[in-house]
């Protein structure tokens, strides 16, 4: 009797788990990847999920970002490729941005990897 029960939870929870980590619409990538930092470092499965549900002939997306230095992880994104607007966030004393709260994301059209306007790419000298 409570294997259905356990079956049933499971596919509750998987299913709470796709959408709590399904792109929101009009949501970019970057954006993306911040809100799934929540769920910790896991290489680039949330960059291949977002590929994979709204830009799928973004076939060298990963190769770019590793060339903007996001080799190895999502995370490598936020410290070498992107960073937040100045426009749109304020620098505390240590000159790092305050994003907390995050604001909506800009969105940008389905099929793009392009950031929305509130992040800009880190430029190294």
């Amino acid at each position: 009797m409570g294997q259905p029960e356990v079956g049933s939870l499971e596919e509750e929870l998987r299913l709470l788990s796709s959408e709590m980590t399904r792109p929101r619409a009009r949501e970019c990538l970057v954006c993306y990847l911040y809100r799934m930092l929540e769920f910790g470092c896991r290489g680039h499965e949330f960059t291949v999920r977002y590929r994979d549900l709204r830009a799928p002939r973004a076939t060298a997306l990963l190769a770019r970002l590793g060339r903007m230095g996001g080799l190895c992880c999502e995370c490598e994104v936020f410290m070498n490729a992107y960073q937040p607007n100045p426009r749109y966030f304020a620098e505390n004393d240590d000159g790092d941005y305050i994003v907390d709260p995050m604001p909506p994301c800009h969105g940008v059209r389905r099929g793009s990897t392009q950031p929305c306007c509130l992040w800009v790419r880190i430029r190294r000298w």
